[in-house]
């Protein structure tokens, strides 16, 4: 692995290419490669590999593998499937550093492509050759001149690098960032990912001094532990903004319990997004609009917004789309709005948004910037332009350059219209200030730079260790697969639960009706009664639980009803007796938190309100473990819920502290125990004194 990393050097440096199938027929991807390698200026050594010809595109060509020079830094392979292994091996054995596999038809294609690709990747990994593809586009690096590609275009250079699993995509951005003017510094197509994955690009993007944006379309990520620490690693230094595609989870396993029903995929890569500092956007076009902010413009110290603009309709607009942002509209103050109105007509708006008149020459919005560039309550500034009859298109683009040149604030502009007002569009592109159709757009863009600034301004989470008995509980989990079971239903898991110090209500197992109302009278009632059986982890769909019990006669008639019942539905069961537990207390509010153990990063962790909320508001937050105290202060103020929680109409506010404590704890005993692959605390009740865990079922990975 480490080999690999730093042969990523030879892939985006290479001092000599050889392309693996080079041709001399315009239309086969062997000749696009050369040819874009010729167009883009590589100054390298660009050696063909073909086995007849004995010159291409004015290059001499190689016949044999074998004959290229050893420690050779890039090779672009071309031919045809059957072909593909024969040429690695022959790269592998005179010391290539890094392979480009173009060719498809591999694990996309069939079984005999996918063990294909897998020993593919056993050779690679093997000899530490850094691999992309099989079945990919190519790289395009514009900092060495390398286009080992066979895409349609060549990028202006730039400080955006960008990766991506769809080839096809890679073609489409390509030839729309081309007509955006937008550059790049690095471009690349990973293909199947046999070798080289995002946690890779992740690493290695975020140490080049050329890229200060990563951008990323995944549609699977394949090394989720890598991935997490790579992407908060680069977070930290520079912005990764990314699109997931393939959000729904309609092709997944349907789960057991709540959270496994709960939690998709895709809820598991918000949160791997959301720890990491991973900016996530849903669309391609918002991906650019983001980068173009980030690529080009300072993070902002603040929420606060000052719009200028020559018409009240737009101005109105992006008031609104702050107001539903986490932005704010910035207060102007009585020393900037004199200074204003110095120099604005007396119909001018000076309240923000600061309306200068659809009159307005270059002039008045440039002096109408500089005061509120001034404002040190200002934190950002948003020049909207409409195309009016009176509008200096381009004097107003070049006095929005010159301000910016003289703030270190973030300046957007948002020129409303296409054909009038392209020129100034351009021209602001072209000096690096986002300029943006709509103002919706605008607001995003800065919003996600805000939202980001806050996540780094954070640090690094320290992750505290709760106290639990590990022995006692795998002995536990010994137990219940020596028995052949992987469900530990509750009368099991109470052990658990006393393991990690979790609050529970006052529970005794009975197993005769003459225990259970001697437990029930212990206890103090009202009581209530659980079936308790290794089988049954549903207990209501035996009618096993009884509430609200009052007295010794009942609670011994619905002792021998539950068992009898449950005795008769599940004839299969070992029914161990019942659990006698104390009622709940009144005022409380019921909580579900569990966690589903995702294949790619671990544990994922779910909060929200129980009962039939969970089931119909799906009103339910998620974050990965471990969490830290502000991840669990954060995720249960996500819920669109928390204000119920805070108490409304005189109520009192919950313990939030001691619903902080048992996610602490579950999120310990999900790292603790790998093979916990869910967990339901449903519900866990909780008032303005305490938080009990009410019920509770993990499953073991069989």
């Amino acid at each position: 692995m480490d080999t690999i990393r730093k042969n990523l050097d030879a892939l985006f440096y290479p001092k000599a290419v050889a392309v693996i199938g080079a041709s001399d027929k315009v239309g086969k991807v062997g000749h696009t490669v050369v040819a874009n390698m010729i167009s883009a200026g590589y100054k390298g050594q660009l050696i063909p590999v073909n086995p007849k010809a004995a010159e291409i595109q004015g290059l001499k060509v190689v016949h044999e593998i074998a004959d290229l020079p050893r420690d050779l830094d890039l090779a672009v392979i071309t031919v045809p499937r059957p072909a593909v292994m024969p040429s690695l091996k022959a790269l592998a054995d005179i010391g290539v550093h890094s392979v480009i596999v173009i060719t498809a038809g591999f694990k996309e294609m069939d079984k005999e492509g996918y063990n294909l690709e897998k020993e593919m990747a056993e050779l690679c990994n093997e000899r530490g050759i850094a691999l992309v593809g099989p079945n990919c586009l190519g790289m395009i690096n514009t900092g060495s001149d390398v286009n080992a590609s066979f895409a349609a275009g060549y990028p202006i250079k730039g400080n955006i690098a960008f990766f991506s699993q769809s080839g096809a995509l890679c073609t489409a951005i390509l030839d729309w960032a081309l007509g955006e003017n937008i550059g790049f510094s690095k471009f690349i197509s990973l293909g199947n990912k046999a070798v080289i994955s995002e946690a890779h690009m992740l690493e290695y993007l975020g140490r080049d001094e050329e890229t200060k944006v990563v951008l990323g379309y995944i549609e699977n990520v394949t090394q989720g532990q890598e991935f997490l620490k790579q992407a908060e690693i680069v977070s930290r230094e520079k912005p990764v903004i990314m699109v997931k595609a393939g959000t729904t989870a309609a092709g997944a396993k349907a789960a057991s319990s709540h959270t496994g029903a709960i939690a998709g995929s895709d809820a598991a890569y918000s949160a791997a997004f959301k720890k990491t500092g991973v900016i996530r956007v849903t669309d391609v076009a918002s991906l650019f609009e983001f980068a173009q902010a980030f690529s080009t413009q300072p993070l902002p110290a603040g929420p606060n917004l000052a719009i200028v603009t020559n018409a009240g309709g737009s101005g109105i607009m992006a008031a609104d789309a702050t107001e539903k942002s986490k932005l704010t509209m910035a207060r102007i103050s009585n020393e900037t709005v004199e200074k204003l109105r110095a120099v604005l007509p007396p119909f001018a708006a000076l309240y923000n948004p600061i309306d200068v008149g659809g009159d307005a020459p270059a002039t008045r919005y440039k002096d109408a910037m500089e005061i509120l560039a001034a404002d040190p309550m200002i934190h950002a500034l948003m020049i909207m332009v409409s195309p009016t009859a009176s509008a200096q298109i381009i004097e107003t683009a070049e006095a929005i350059i010159e301000v910016a040149k003289k703030t270190d604030k973030p300046i957007f502009a948002c020129y409303m219209g296409k054909m009038r007002v392209a020129p100034g569009q351009r021209m602001l592109q072209e000096a690096g200030i986002p300029c943006y159709a709509f103002p919706e757009s605008s607001i995003h863009s800065l919003e996600a730079m805000y939202l980001y600034s806050n996540w780094r301004q954070k640090g690094v989470p320290d992750y505290p260790v709760m106290p639990g008995n590990k022995a006692k509980v795998r002995a536990l989990f010994d137990e219940v697969r020596a028995a052949g079971a992987t469900e530990v239903v509750e009368f099991q898991a109470q052990k658990v639960l006393s393991a990690y110090n979790l609050p529970t209500p006052r529970t005794a197992l009975a197993q005769s009706s003459d225990e259970a109302v001697a437990a029930a009278e212990s206890i103090g009632y009202p009581v209530v009664l659980k079936i308790a059986s290794p089988q049954i982890s549903h207990k209501s769909d035996v009618g096993g639980v009884k509430v609200n019990l009052q007295d010794a006669d009942t609670v011994r008639k619905m002792f021998t009803d539950i068992t009898n019942r449950a005795q008769r539905l599940r004839p299969d069961a070992h029914i161990t007796g019942c659990l006698v537990q104390e009622m709940a207390p009144k005022g409380v509010k019921e909580i579900i938190i569990g966690f589903k153990r995702d294949d790619q990063f671990g544990p994922l962790i779910m909060f929200g309100l129980g009962g039939i909320y969970v089931e119909v508001l799906k009103d339910i937050a998620f974050w990965l473990a471990p969490l830290s105290r502000e991840d669990a202060t954060g995720i249960i103020r996500e819920i669109k819920s928390y204000l119920l929680l805070k108490g409304v109409r005189g109520e009192a506010p919950v313990n939030f502290e001691a619903l902080e404590h048992i996610l602490l704890s579950m999120s310990q005993l999900a790292v603790d125990f790998p093979e916990i692959v869910e967990a339901d605390f449903n519900p866990v009740l909780v008032n303005s004194e305490k938080a009990i865990v009410a019920d509770v079922r993990l499953t073991l990975a069989s």
